[in-house]
């Protein structure tokens, strides 16, 4: 499984090419500045633990734009993302919620890495959690960014790394 998650990490994206829809409805790039008219609803009925072990009910950000992260500690792209998710969480606080999921992690790990990269968006458990690959996977590499509407829809699907002013101009689509 780590193979496949390495050769998916190496994939390139291009952020120049147009508009493309995924088989659930999501762009995978450019912007249309709305969800496609077949956009799928986000598995939003699951309840995560969190790095600390509190329960985090993902239907409980309804209403807000939701950056659903999925990512792990050893992967060097989505340590280049974080800093830029913590500055849109910062920025777009009121409207925003990002949500970081680790795919492989336990708590233990997850805690002190959260901690030194000072990541100020809720960091949950997905280890072991098939329920979750299941509703936004599969996934062949990470890390994998959902851009969830305020009415429950996946937007935008980022299989990859994806940058700030990309993240930030499909945030700004949504609102």
């Amino acid at each position: 499984m780590a193979a496949v998650l390495v050769a998916g990490m190496l994939l390139t994206f291009d952020m120049a090419c147009d508009t493309n829809h995924t088989d659930d409805g999501a762009t995978t790039a450019g912007t249309s500045g709305v969800c496609a008219a077949d956009a799928k609803p986000a598995k939003l009925d699951l309840t995560i633990k969190d790095m600390n072990g509190a329960d985090v009910s993902l239907a409980a950000y309804k209403g807000k734009v939701v950056l659903l992260n999925f990512w792990a500690t050893w992967c060097g792209p989505c340590k280049a993302e974080i800093p830029d998710l913590v500055a849109l969480q910062t920025q777009y606080s009121k409207d925003v919620q990002i949500l970081g999921i680790s795919v492989d992690d336990d708590a233990k790990d997850i805690k002190p890495y959260a901690e030194q990269f000072r990541m100020n968006y809720p960091v949950l458990v997905g280890k072991d959690r098939d329920d979750v690959e299941k509703a936004y996977g599969p996934f062949f590499g990470i890390p994998q960014s959902f851009l969830i509407s305020r009415d429950g829809k996946i937007c935008f699907k980022h299989p990859g790394i994806a940058s700030r002013q990309r993240f930030e101009q499909e945030i700004k689509a949504l609102l």
